[in-house]
């Protein structure tokens, strides 16, 4: 999916401090109201809440046992990379210690994962056995044994075989930094759904755009402020206009998630309903980013504490005639690739090129943990701001790596799919959570030499999203 940055998140403090406080904040959300994902309803989603819930994380949620205190640590902005191991390495105190480009691997066993016996683990064999489908080096004969049980058999097999049958092919790792460091950051992303339309009418004004033809012979290509305002700018996109939507805010929020579901209200189905589409991620202008909440900031428009989507709209309200300024001030414009929505029950494509799967699908820095890795994450759910807070619940399950984005960087991090819909949207701008993670590896490999650059990552759909 590749979504590009975290709007708000790239402003905050991630200490563990302030981890809890910032998340509460982004809760209360303001603005114009979107359709769900569900074309019957009448309820819609709140404009600001779909912003803010980029930066999303976990789903329903089992009753699991306490999860152990866990300090959030500040994720290094660039830690550097190391030359990955073939192999673990016994150390002298007899552990086993397994180098990767920018994590070590500490061999463990199940016991160790907080909340593993609660979890409803049969809910992610249909993750896992996508990320299957693309395996190869040392997953090839554990995947071969998960494709030969189908996608459906986790469903009717029941948590408890499933636990068992990744207890017998599977080994935990608990995943840290080059320094030790054990903790670090949860935040969340989604797919966000808006009504548009194919010409531009009434309020839909502000286009989506397909890649100028030149793009990859520009390189760094326009900046946004350019393609607003200069001739040559204009005439890159001129033609390149795949849809518009009604506020420039909604389409700010679909490049930094790289993907959105548009319910098409001037192109009818034949039953006479708006048809659906999805549009997915297809380059951007290599640029950097921006943050805008850090602009605002700068610009004296709130402080660093009160960063959030909440006053970046409220801000905009206020000051309709600086919103083109305020955009400008992040120079990277991201293109899309129009798809049709032909199974809306599943996630757009991850970087590893499988479907997401809401609840289930992280975004991890893939230099830390390979994609299509299975992965025990123990952290805690956002909750709702509240001035006495009640105590935090865990957040612990089985994902699948699957995805990455441009802020994920460093060995404890992780971005969780939450998918689309109200729930997901309000849960996604809640999300900053303290983070452990442990990735879990097939038995047999763990004394045979393996390719790094080849475990799994032969999936990553690197043309489709290019390093940033």
């Amino acid at each position: 999916m590749r979504r590009p940055e975290n709007i708000v998140h790239h402003t905050k403090n991630t200490k563990s401090a302030s981890a809890a406080s910032a998340s509460s904040r982004i809760s209360h959300m303001i603005g114009r109201r979107l359709r769900s994902n569900h074309p019957h309803r009448t309820a819609r989603a709140s404009l600001a809440l779909i912003i803010a819930a980029f930066l999303a994380a976990c789903g329903q949620l089992p009753t699991h046992q306490p999860a152990a205190p866990i300090v959030p640590a500040t994720p290094p902005a660039a830690p550097g990379l190391h030359k990955p191991a073939e192999r673990p390495e016994a150390q002298v105190d007899g552990s086993l210690l397994w180098d990767r480009a920018r994590a070590q691997w500490v061999a463990t066993d199940w016991p160790e994962l907080p909340g593993w016996t609660q979890d409803r683990v049969s809910e992610a064999w249909s993750a896992l056995w996508r990320s299957c489908q693309r395996a190869t080096g040392d997953w090839l004969p554990v995947c071969t044994k998960a494709r030969a049980l189908g996608a459906n058999w986790g469903r009717d097999a029941g948590d408890e075989t499933v636990r068992r049958w990744l207890e017998a092919n599977l080994r935990p790792w608990r995943v840290q930094g080059y320094e030790g460091q054990t903790t670090g950051l949860l935040t969340g992303y989604f797919e966000p759904q808006v009504d548009g339309m194919r010409k531009a009418y009434g309020p839909y004004q502000t286009p989506l755009f397909r890649p100028p033809l030149d793009l990859a012979t520009r390189k760094p290509y326009y900046t946004r402020a350019e393609l607003d305002t200069l001739p040559e700018g204009r005439a890159a996109l001129a033609g390149r206009e795949l849809l518009y939507v009604a506020d420039p805010l909604d389409a700010l929020m679909i490049q930094v998630q790289g993907s959105t579901r548009i319910r098409v209200l001037d192109d009818l189905t034949p039953e006479g309903q708006p048809r659906q589409v999805r549009l997915a991620f297809a380059g951007h202008n290599n640029q950097p980013y921006q943050s805008v909440a850090r602009w605002l900031v700068d610009q004296g428009a709130f402080s660093l504490d009160q960063a959030s989507w909440t006053s970046i709209r409220g801000w905009a309200a206020m000051n309709p005639q600086r919103v083109p300024e305020m955009l400008r001030a992040n120079p990277r414009v991201v293109f899309f690739r129009e798809e049709p929505l032909v199974q809306p029950e599943q996630g757009p494509l991850g970087a590893q090129g499988v479907p997401l799967t809401p609840g289930r699908s992280i975004a991890v820095d893939r230099d830390a943990v390979p994609y299509g890795t299975p992965v025990w994450l123990d952290s805690t759910e956002p909750q709702a701001w509240a001035a006495t807070p009640p105590p935090a619940r865990p957040l612990q399950r089985l994902v699948v790596a699957q995805d990455t984005g441009g802020a994920i960087v460093g060995a404890v991090r992780a971005d969780y799919f939450w998918g689309w819909g109200d729930e997901a949207l309000t849960q996604a701008g809640r999300t900053k959570q303290p983070l452990r993670l442990w990735a879990l590896w097939p038995r047999d490999a763990a004394g045979a030499p393996t390719d790094p650059a080849r475990i799994l990552s032969m999936g990553a759909d690197e043309k489709a999203r290019p390093a940033k």
